[in-house]
């Protein structure tokens, strides 16, 4: 009778979730994730009689806080969950969970959904009752009270410590390093930050800046982190280059949000010097256009030049007009003299967008889904911008994974030219040049026949004034005046094509006074075919 019970009895598998919020102390080699395992273990063979048995895989979270969920192990302990490998959840203390009320509350609501109980060593109780699930959310209370309390105080430490110019942590600026508790100076890298500085006010931009620092082989300084990943090394980017010649920690101050306290450093550049790129950063920053306007990028994360290179979108405003481009991210970043770009590197967004939601997008799209970057990423693997094409390549449907006969769409597409020609008004002559006319000689037409314009009026509604009356307050010639008038009787086609700057070269103010009354007759005067 025993032995059936035995065979009967269900087993309980039981998962051990650790964490420690510092990684201090984690290369011992006996620390506290081992201590929290150990524990756990112990009760787990305690509750033997009950079918409990422990899980070969250990979630471990060595240096992660608790105000979280954002850490390795415990997403993969959620997975096993939601795959039905885990029964019973054992941790030390249920701050090792989770500090966050609010996030207990979510992790609870998954533990039901798929029958898993949670337990603790040091307080013993069950979430499948109502009582243990109060005694759970008095402890998690008290538990996110402590958490915030030493939050507020850490940054109430932190924000004094600033206020007297002592570096409080985090990785130092170029130039500085931390010797026996003190910020000191590193000669060779406060010689590279001063000639940063010096190289900026000869070349006057920063993308320049990049180049030239890339050229000269000035990187970042190089770090080796304690697993012994080497960060830095690399040449400087624009935004560590902004960030590094705004910090005013190279002149001996501290910047507190938004306050600027006197530091503990010794400056490594003169007052005058870090002045100078200040007020050129802000010159810069004023001519350059700060507005941001909300676009919504269709193919984001999908666009490359034929030369493998992702494009990014990007944006310019112009003349009050705002456009959305795709731009190879060598082109973006200044890179393109080392790295060979594709063969077309920008092309505007509205009309590839387009293009892609009209031939792909809309005859794909059977239900009310909105076709937006989402619904693009879920169909389309990655498009090609070629020269006189784009190539769109659409993810396999796991439905119907033997058609590949569909899996690679090609679209006729030309970029359109970036400048517009204008229609010109057609010579009758082939010997007149199909060009334009300048833009200095339409500013003057279009001024003289406004001018022309408002002396017919002054001569219409004002039966005392004359041309003679005219010529006398302007102190010019009658002669200039009658030409000028001469202007007002144009045809509404070639004052619309003077406006427009669509005249041909060589037809200016001289061509068209004192041209015949009848329209059609002067398209003939000007050699022009009329409209």
């Amino acid at each position: 009778m025993r032995a059936g019970k035995a065979l009967s009895r269900e087993i309980v598998r039981c998962g051990i979730y650790t964490r420690v919020s510092t990684d201090n102390g984690l290369d011992q080699e006996f620390n506290s994730l081992d201590a929290q395992y150990e524990a756990s273990s112990a009760y787990i063979k305690s509750q033997a009689h009950a079918g409990w048995v422990r899980v070969k895989t250990r979630y471990d979270d060595g240096g992660f806080s608790g105000g979280s969920t954002d850490r390795p192990a415990l997403q993969n302990l959620l997975e096993d969950i939601r795959t039905r490998k885990i029964d019973v959840i054992v941790v030390y203390k249920v701050d090792r969970l989770t500090r966050s009320l609010a996030d207990f509350a979510k992790l609870v609501e998954l533990f039901d959904a798929h029958r898993v109980s949670f337990v603790s060593v040091t307080q013993q109780f069950n979430t499948t009752t109502s009582m243990g699930r109060l005694t759970l959310n008095v402890l998690l209370s008290f538990a996110q009270f402590e958490r915030e309390v030493t939050s507020e105080r850490i940054r109430d430490k932190v924000a004094a410590s600033k206020k007297k110019g002592i570096w409080v942590g985090g990785p130092l600026p170029l130039g500085y390093v931390m010797e026996n508790g003190k910020v000191a100076v590193v000669p060779e890298e406060a010689e590279r930050v001063r000639h940063i500085f010096s190289r900026y006010l000869e070349l006057g931009s920063v993308r320049a800046l990049m180049r030239d620092l890339k050229d000269r082989n000035i990187v970042s300084r190089r770090r080796h982190l304690k697993t012994g990943v080497i960060r830095g090394g690399v040449p400087f980017g624009c935004g560590a280059l902004f960030h590094l010649l705004r910090n005013r920690f190279y002149v001996g101050e501290v910047n507190y949000k938004g306050q600027i306290c006197p530091g503990e450093q010794q400056p490594i550049l003169d007052r005058d010097l870090f002045d100078r790129v200040q007020t050129m950063l802000s010159v810069q920053r004023s001519h350059q256009t700060r507005t941001r306007t909300s676009f919504s990028h269709l193919l984001i994360g999908l666009m490359f030049d034929d030369a493998g290179h992702r494009m990014a979108p990007t944006q310019a405003q112009k003349k009050g007009r705002h456009y959305s481009y795709y731009v190879s991210r060598p082109l973006l970043f200044g890179n393109a003299a080392t790295a060979a770009v594709g063969s077309v590197s920008r092309v505007p967004a509205h009309d590839v967008d387009d293009q892609i939601r009209k031939v792909v997008l809309e005859p794909r799209n059977k239900s009310t889904n909105p076709i937006d970057n989402t619904y693009a990423s879920l169909l389309i693997e990655r498009i090609e911008v070629q020269q006189n094409r784009l190539v769109v390549q659409l993810k396999q449907d796991p439905d119907n994974s033997a058609d590949e006969d569909h899996s690679t769409i090609i679209i006729p597409w030309i970029k359109p030219p970036s400048k517009r020609a204008r229609s010109i008004l057609r010579p009758t002559s082939a010997k007149v040049p199909l060009r334009p006319m300048k833009l200095e000689r339409r500013a003057t037409l279009v001024a003289a026949i406004a001018l022309g314009r408002r002396w017919l009026d002054e001569l219409i509604t004002d039966s005392a004034t004359d041309a003679q009356a005219i010529a006398t307050r302007e102190r010019c010639s009658l002669r200039h005046v009658n030409m000028t008038l001469s202007l007002a009787f144009l045809s509404p086609a070639l004052t619309k094509a003077a406006v427009e700057g669509r005249l041909p070269r060589g037809i200016g103010l001289e061509q068209l006074r004192e041209l015949p009354l009848e329209w059609d007759r002067q398209f003939e005067a000007l050699g022009l075919d009329p409209i």
